[in-house]
């Protein structure tokens, strides 16, 4: 019995046409998608299939749009039959672990998608308030890109491998950090993004998504889910999800760890949702262990 590890897109890897032709295949992603106009009211799945890249990119489209996408992705596989394979462990990249969390059982699928689109719809708002950068650093230690962070007054957003550390914070405070970082022989790529994710400036929208989880049911995940904040296995408590849930806007996502976990709890990745982000970084985090992309 081959054991399959899970694990879900984030934000940054939608693109128009995505789901389109799962759509036209799939009679388990046709439901969803169908099922994801009616819940929002709008036709979602219009928008992952033609686009525009503008409307697609804002965080109160992309997100539900990237959430229904991995999880119809996750449908038409069972559909097809899974063989001589079943899932054991379940994770995902920042809004990925809410579409985890939805297939290891925490969420039904119409709490999930109103889940993600109000975690889309406050960082959204917040991010038309406040003047957020983020920037990928390239071949440092994390230990170096943290003194630089706390000297600027900004923070790691994420661990993402070896070498792979994103920073996040005030633009101007980014771009002065970005200067600090070049001289110690390091890799800075700016990142064309809408805020700052996973940085203080998003704890206002991570409280008020705290208090509208409390409205929401959720049950303890069948399969066990690894949360972004900590690197760890989500505790067998409810509150205890809510919690890691809101702490995850304005808190670093340590995938590299999350995805370590998984892999020592699993025979092969599988990634569901749009693109192949997280394949290709399992490979720089452990070049041989197996991984599979649906790249939508």
């Amino acid at each position: 019995m081959t054991r399959f590890g899970l694990v879900f897109a984030g934000q940054g890897a939608q693109h128009p046409g995505m789901g389109a032709q799962l759509y036209q295949t799939s009679t388990a992603a046709r439901k969803i998608y169908d099922q994801a106009d009616a819940i929002l009211g709008w036709p979602l799945s219009r928008l992952c299939f033609e686009g525009p890249q503008e409307d697609l990119t804002a965080c109160a489209h992309c997100q539900p749009a990237i959430y229904a996408t991995s999880l119809a992705a996750w449908g038409a596989r069972q559909e097809a039959g899974l063989g001589d394979a079943e899932p054991s462990i379940a994770g995902g990249l920042s809004l990925g672990e809410l579409a985890a969390l939805t297939a290891a059982g925490a969420f039904d699928f119409e709490n999930g998608l109103k889940v993600v689109a109000e975690r889309g719809r406050l960082m959204d708002e917040l991010c038309q308030r406040t003047q957020g950068a983020m920037a990928a650093v390239l071949g440092a230690e994390p230990e170096q890109v943290s003194e630089v962070c706390a000297a600027h007054g900004i923070d790691v957003a994420n661990y993402n491998c070896p070498g792979q550390l994103i920073i996040s914070g005030e633009a101007k405070a980014v771009q002065a950090a970005c200067e600090g970082l070049v001289p110690m022989a390091l890799k800075v790529v700016p990142l064309e993004v809408a805020g700052a994710y996973h940085s203080r400036l998003m704890r206002p929208a991570g409280e008020a998504f705290r208090a509208f989880l409390a409205g929401i049911p959720i049950q303890v995940p069948v399969l066990p889910v690894p949360h972004n904040v900590t690197g760890e296995l989500a505790a067998a408590s409810t509150d205890a999800i809510r919690d890691r849930l809101a702490e995850q806007i304005y808190s670093p996502v340590r995938w590299e760890s999350c995805c370590r976990l998984i892999m020592r709890s699993c025979d092969k990745l599988l990634e569901l949702g749009p693109g192949q982000v997280l394949t290709g970084l399992a490979r720089r985090i452990d070049r041989r262990f197996p991984a599979e992309a649906t790249n939508l």
